[in-house]
């Protein structure tokens, strides 16, 4: 008489987070998750139980031999978890976020875990995830994190787990080539967990922890609209006669035309502050402010989604006629400026220096303007996309900048970085609550010599 050994190593299957079941007109059952669904066929009673055993619990089902069809159809689609143990000891659970896809061919070489890979904690324990693939992986055993650190081992685990997981690793298309084709050469790890995250996907839809959730609302007071004021001496600016520009500016067409990236400053004829404050009346001014539901929702020359408006100006001037250089925020509710720090201090130096070097420019700018956000403006209502918008309204700002510079027949530059610790530095801001998103420079456009002096 033969014994039945019980495998080591085991599998238990249960329905993935977030799937809800519905039952269509006709009386078939369907399971749907955004953004998939998936038809079952009719709701029998048996299948109806089965996916009450699945909700509940875990279903100590060996794969594949074991699975009925209804158990083979709901992992093909994604919509089963799998926990793997071995000798009883929970190891770690495969969570689909899609149905499984093909796997890729395994590596060539000893296996490496991708760049693309990431175990970090969550509030269900460490997770391992990477953008584009089907699934995540909990782990639930050290020895499964001391594996993934050299996939080629076994981190421990007896080998037949070690396999076990190497096999789900490479299904998960988390074992990567130590060669990288161009296509995944050229992306790095931070740019490619921030596009996929970003962006509606697998994980989420609108109102589910992506979007304008409003998920701060009762926990925590909005920021207002204006920030808190920074000490320093103010200085008024001037006011453009904006019925006058109507009449005067080139036009829209003759400004997009025309625009430019100017890099290099006529120093003998710098810009003066009239300019500087007619730009920034043009461009960044609060045209109106009004409070709903607790929230002040404001309005500026540019677009902004949701109406937060979380970005701040923040001209550091060099060189400009009636105003001393330094460092200076611009007040965008009473246009004005205020003193910030001097122009010696090194912080501000050393934004100057980097936008100099940055920008291949001969000389330093006549003013570079810091633009910041005071982020919680934006992440007080939106999940997962919030900074991803804090940078589009970067380049709307900076695209309005660039249109009201060329019809005022300055020299504009948009700058791709700067330093944000040395922004920090200077303003003393926390920059968990404000920091610096982008740069532009800009000042007194050099006159072409006429052509009896060429």
């Amino acid at each position: 008489m033969s014994v039945q050994v019980e495998p080591a190593v085991t599998h238990r299957w249960a329905l993935r987070p977030g799937v809800y079941r519905a039952t269509a007109p006709g009386g078939d059952l369907m399971l749907a998750a955004w953004p998939h669904a998936t038809p079952l066929g009719r709701a029998t009673p048996e299948l109806l139980a089965l996916l009450d055993g699945l909700a509940a619990g875990a279903l100590p089902l060996n794969e594949p031999g074991d699975l009925a069809p209804a158990i083979e159809l709901l992992r093909a689609g994604g919509w089963l978890r799998k926990t793997v143990a071995y000798a009883g000891r929970d190891l770690y659970t495969v969570t689909p976020v899609a149905a499984p896809a093909d796997a890729p061919p395994p590596p060539q070489d000893e296996p490496a875990l991708s760049r693309f890979a990431l175990l970090r904690n969550t509030a269900d324990g460490l997770v391992l995830e990477m953008p584009g693939s089907w699934c995540d992986v909990h782990v639930h055993d050290p020895a499964v994190a001391a594996l993934l650190a050299d996939p080629s081992g076994d981190g421990g685990l007896p080998a037949e787990a070690a396999a076990a997981l190497r096999a789900d690793l490479a299904a998960a298309g988390m074992l990567a080539e130590r060669d990288e084709p161009f296509e995944r050469r050229q992306w790095s790890t931070h740019e490619l967990w921030f596009h996929e995250r970003s962006r509606l996907g697998n994980r989420g839809w609108f109102g589910a922890h992506f979007g304008g959730t409003f998920w701060a609302r009762g926990r925590h007071d909005p920021p207002p609209a204006r920030p808190s004021p920074y000490p320093g001496p103010a200085v008024e600016l001037a006011r453009p006669d904006l019925a006058a520009l109507r009449r005067t500016d080139p036009t829209l067409t003759a400004v997009l035309e025309d625009r430019e990236s100017v890099r290099d400053h006529d120093d003998d004829d710098p810009i003066s502050a009239e300019q500087l404050g007619e730009l920034l009346y043009r461009c960044a001014r609060v045209r109106l402010l009004r409070n709903l539901e607790g929230f002040e929702y404001a309005g500026k020359p540019y677009p902004a989604g949701g109406s937060a408006y979380e970005l701040e100006v923040y001209p550091v001037v060099r060189l400009a006629r009636d105003l001393d250089p330094g460092m200076y925020h611009y007040d965008a509710h009473d246009h004005r400026l205020r003193q910030v720090r001097p122009a010696g201090h090194p912080a501000v130096r050393r934004m100057l220096k980097v936008a100099t070097e940055s920008s291949a420019a001969k000389a330093p700018p006549q003013v570079l303007l810091v633009i910041s956000a005071r982020v919680g403006r934006i992440l007080w209502k939106y999940e997962a996309m919030g900074y991803a918008l804090m940078l589009k309204h970067v380049g709307v700002l900076q695209q309005t900048l660039y249109a009201v510079a060329t019809a005022m027949d300055l020299a504009p530059c948009a700058l791709g970085s700067g330093d944000d610790l040395a922004f920090t530095v200077a303003t003393g801001r926390d920059r968990l609550v404000e920091c610096a998103v982008g740069e532009f420079m800009v000042g007194s456009r050099r006159k072409e010599p006429a052509a009896w002096e060429l």
